[in-house]
């Protein structure tokens, strides 16, 4: 059984609020400075820059708007709900900035950042009270799992705080009805933790089956079959009433291709990158490294991986202490499987749903805490031995830090194979490394002062571990976010040239038309709000994705396509260019204009300058709502070359052979026509699609005459979109859409309802009649949400009855025992 208050103080009701605060004030002094600097915004690197901020602001902007449904701004369309409940759709945090004005939202992610790790440090508080007899201690646990190297690390990935947040108080709530026998509470915790992040619940539903089964195998808790019926009625209920969300999501992302690789052959059993096993241990005894600027193992593979686990002051001092002198307890045996899952592939993966596409680290934040709960109760504990756990811990330290540090590499010749030169340490970067290694023998010192000096008397030594566990934090942390701050290189450019400065571009048609970024800083397009090719976001519509791999282009975390594939721009109805100049870069690789004066595709004319920004308007723009002469299957689609697929696009609507034949009074189908296509030897087959001329002639001559068969007018709506399209001297044909195709959409030509058909691999083409003017009107509803708001209601019905039940149980067992 976990050890309880044997005491209870009046001032222990404060504890919770002091934990809060002093992160709140720790927090603060660690990034007041960065958001000073970046002129009240807290800017970072990477993905923070480019992705937390504009997702936030873009996001916010459609919550206040009502537009729930489609987002057209979101690199060719995209589902919002969908899309955007993994980042910040769940999170509390994001529904504070709606009463907000747009223009404030950047300007409220470092103050949020703050919240988060005052919260993060309460919730841990919350769960961490149970196991010590003095509070003071849960309370530098608390601040232990706030700033721990995990959370540090993932100040990068803005949204991972929530998780963070969320884990403690779902172990809190599952004690709370194991040890206590509180219902109910159990149930709205899981609802919380799946609503905040379904990704980060699947390995947090993990974890808990783990903890269970140790405390009850461990004989920690006595096992109830009513209890665990109870149990789990409250996980199904509280899972069930995360419909809403949870059934959209989900259907939104199946095909996503980062979710289909499952673990396979002997890389399920061990890591193909022997530095991942250094890497897992080296960051339970070093601060944090840099999500992008890995230094102690550069071959691992591990960029953005969340591998960090270092508790600030004490490091693993406390595990070892905690492993020595309690030498049975469930604790040590649960760290030890979850030290088997980390190391064995197939089992990591398993806190991901069995996604192997990639090695993420991203649930250590729940071994950091049991880590946490080990170091507390060994600083509790008056046996505990520090003189030998301090010996450990620096000998591992100190062996680690030479080996990685002396060890010689040497470069050979590619060509002759003779040694070039050789250096010593096999880290990324002299400097940093040594700084790591300095950062992480001072706090052990400091630990060792601590510890010689204050470790008799109860009061000071909780004082000095709070007072010298905040000042490491902070002397690391400014350390890590500080290397991030300085080496962005689109911290500028998005202060002075993006955010909040989509006035400056006075473009009529900007909202209505496709724009491309041309080596500029990702999301440019989300900051301004506008329609664009380019977009770094990875849980996009599934459509996008086939699209990319049918062409043969790889499409993982953005859509970046390059200047080869010319012949997408006109395809997707794209009519801008921005090249930004502010970075002077003009006549060199990286400008749209090569040394000879021309541009890098064909078809575009400089049209003007604007907020730094070089403008060029596609001379052979293709209106949105087009329609074909020509159409193949997609089987003779793949006998074009990748080089020349994004120009054959527009040269003949792509289709499946199901609707090669549905339409065979437009497409020309018959079953003989096609018959050496598909059957034994399709090469036979001869083919339009070799008669294309890909020509910079025939290219303008192809798009000039499909922008002449497009509609008259075209424009977004609040749940889809609409066009009207003038077919009076044309047959029957397919009008072909380059919005991506979805369930949720419907369509109405003419007031009648039209099947919505899925062509090119991933756009929507609806039929016109012939000799009409049409009008055209799509209409969008999330897939899934519907039915997934009556399953939430249903499941919120059940749990009131349940509420009701528990309610009237217990008070007719108070006046049981009363009488």
């Amino acid at each position: 059984m976990p050890s309880r208050i044997l005491q209870k103080y009046p001032t222990q009701k404060l504890f919770g609020l002091r934990v809060f605060l002093i992160s709140i004030i720790t927090a603060t002094a660690l990034f007041l400075p960065f958001i000073i600097m970046g002129g009240g915004v807290f800017y970072y690197y990477g993905d923070f820059n480019v992705q937390e901020i504009p997702f936030y602001q873009l996001v916010h902007d459609a919550v206040r708007n009502g537009d729930m449904g489609w987002m057209h701004n979101v690199d060719l369309g995209t589902d919002m709900l969908s899309s955007f409940s993994f980042y910040l759709l769940g999170s509390p945090f994001f529904w504070l900035t709606i009463p907000f004005p747009s223009e404030a939202v950047p300007y409220l992610i470092g103050p949020l950042l703050i919240l988060k790790f005052g919260c993060a440090s309460l919730s841990a508080y919350l769960y961490l009270k149970r196991y010590v007899a003095d509070r003071n201690f849960a309370l530098i646990g608390g601040l232990l799992y706030a700033f721990s190297g995990f959370s540090i690390y993932n100040v990068f990935f803005f949204h991972f705080h929530e998780p963070m947040i969320m884990f403690p108080l779902l172990l809190a709530a599952l004690d709370a009805f194991i040890y206590d026998g509180k219902r109910i509470v159990f149930a709205l915790a899981v609802f919380s933790a799946c609503v905040v992040n379904y990704y980060f619940f699947v390995g947090q539903v993990l974890f808990v089956i783990i903890y269970f089964l140790m405390i009850t195998l461990t004989k920690t808790y006595k096992f109830k079959v009513k209890n665990f019926l109870l149990l789990a009625f409250e996980v199904i209920i509280g899972f069930l009433a995360t419909a809403f969300i949870l059934l959209p999501s989900v259907l939104g992302l199946m095909g996503n291709p980062r979710l289909a690789e499952l673990p396979n052959g002997w890389d399920s059993l061990v890591y193909s990158q022997p530095q991942k096993y250094w890497l897992i241990i080296l960051s339970l005894f070093f601060p944090a490294d840099m999500p992008a600027f890995p230094v102690f193992t550069p071959g691992s593979n591990c960029r953005w991986a969340s591998v960090a686990a270092w508790l600030p002051l004490v490091g693993m001092t406390g595990v070892i202490a905690y492993f020595q002198v309690c030498r049975k307890s469930w604790l040590k045996k649960l760290l030890a499987v979850l030290a088997v899952f980390a190391c064995v592939p197939v089992l990591n993966s398993m806190f991901q749903l069995m996604n192997s596409s990639i090695y993420y680290a991203r649930w250590f934040y729940m071994g950091v805490l049991m880590l946490v709960l080990a170091t507390i109760k060994a600083f509790e504990n008056r046996k505990t031995d520090w003189n030998r756990a301090i010996r450990w811990s620096a000998g591992i330290t100190v062996g680690a830090t030479l080996l990685i540090g002396l060890m010689p590499v040497s470069y050979t010749d590619e060509e002759s194979g003779d040694i070039q030169n050789t250096v010593i340490g096999t880290q990324a970067t002299f400097e940093r490394y040594w700084l790591y290694v300095l950062m992480a023998l001072l706090s052990l010192l400091a630990f060792v002062l601590i510890i010689k000096k204050f470790r008799r008397n109860k009061k000071r030594f909780t004082v000095m571990l709070t007072v010298g566990i905040l000042s490491v934090s902070l002397f690391t942390s400014y350390f890590i976010i500080a290397t991030g701050y300085f080496s962005s290189s689109s911290t500028n450019t998005i202060k002075e040239d993006i955010i909040n400065r989509r006035d400056g571009i006075t473009i009529a048609d900007i909202d209505n038309v496709r724009s491309d970024f041309y080596e500029c800083v990702d999301n440019t397009a989300m900051f301004w709000q506008i329609q664009s090719i380019n977009c770094f976001q990875s849980s996009v519509s599934t459509s996008i994705m086939q699209f990319y791999d049918a062409l043969g282009i790889t499409r993982d975390v953005a859509s970046r396509p390059d200047l080869d594939v010319y012949g997408l721009r006109p395809f997707l109805s794209c009519k801008y260019l921005f090249d930004y100049r502010g970075d002077g870069k003009s006549g060199s690789l990286n400008s749209f204009v090569d040394e000879n004066g021309n541009t890098r595709m064909p078809g575009w004319k400089y049209l003007r300058t604007q907020n730094r920004f070089d403008i060029y308007r596609n001379e052979y723009y293709i209106p949105m709502g087009y329609t074909f002469d020509k159409f193949i299957a997609e089987e003779e689609f793949d006998l074009v070359t990748n080089a020349h697929k994004s120009e054959a696009l527009l040269y003949a609507m792509v289709l499946p052979r199901d609707l090669m034949k549905k339409y065979s009074d437009i497409t020309g189908y018959s079953d003989e026509k096609y018959k050496l296509l598909y059957g034994k030897h399709p090469e036979d087959y001869d083919s339009i699609t070799e008669k294309f001329d890909y020509s910079n002639s025939d290219y303008k001559k192809v798009c000039n005459l499909r922008a002449l068969n497009s509609c008259t007018s075209f424009e977004y709506t609040d749940n889809g979109f609409k066009a009207v399209y003038n077919n009076k001297k044309g047959d029957d044909n397919l009008l072909f859409f380059s919005v991506p195709y979805s369930d949720g959409f419907t369509a109405t030509v003419n007031g009648k309802a039209a099947d919505v058909e899925k062509v090119d691999y991933g756009f929507m083409a609806v039929k016109i009649p012939k000799g009409e003017k049409c009008d055209i009107v799509f209409t969008y509803e999330t897939p899934g949400f519907s039915t997934g708001v009556k399953i939430s209601l249903c499941a919120f019905g059940a749990f009131l009855i349940y509420c009701a039940v528990i309610v009237t149980v217990k008070t007719v067992k108070k006046r049981k025992n009363k009488n």
